[in-house]
């Protein structure tokens, strides 16, 4: 139950941040996306830890993920602190695992809600560099560098993560059973 409220809580955040970045308030958008990326880990360890993992919070969690990530780079993009590229490359990602898991439900084979590791990972770079470019409007640092690259970094693990959902998902439904 905990776990889940933690999860909508984080979905409540996302139209705030994205209201904050609008009128360039850098500092509470930065500590409102902190406060989010924070409550991601939070609820999966106290789900973990207290054997409170329910069917709910399987799609709720990563649903709150996509929500609070694809806005943000997307606002982010908008207001011209990433480039647009790489909101195309965050947005597709995400569209294509939720479209895999629509069209798995409609051929009437369901896809188990298991993330990959790397797609764990990503997930933590993501929000990562969503904080630091917030983070960098907020206290005013000059590292252009830090964007630059981490941009890349996001965009490769990216691409990479969307390739192993492909992969799983060719044997998935290529599976004969």
């Amino acid at each position: 139950m905990l776990p889940n409220l933690i999860s909508i809580l984080r979905l409540f955040l996302v139209p705030l941040v994205v209201a904050l970045i609008l009128d360039g308030d850098w500092t509470l958008a930065f500590f409102g996306f902190l406060l989010a990326g924070i409550s991601d880990a939070v609820d999966g360890f106290i789900a973990r830890q207290f054997e409170m993992r329910t069917e709910l919070g399987a799609y709720l969690d990563p649903l709150a993920d996509k929500a609070l990530l694809v806005s943000i780079f997307v606002t982010l993009a908008l207001v011209g602190q990433i480039p647009g590229w790489l909101t195309i490359i965050v947005v597709t990602r995400d569209l294509m695992i939720v479209g895999g898991i629509i069209l798995a439900w409609l051929l009437g084979t369901p896809i188990a809600m298991r993330p990959a590791l790397l797609s764990k990972l990503n997930t933590v770079v993501q929000i990562g560099f969503g904080g630091m470019v917030l983070a960098v409007k907020a206290f005013d640092f000059d590292h252009p560098a830090l964007v630059h690259y981490g941009g890349y970094l996001v965009a490769a693990l990216t691409g990479a993560s969307m390739l192993v959902y492909v992969v799983q998902w060719l044997n998935h439904f290529s599976d004969p059973s």
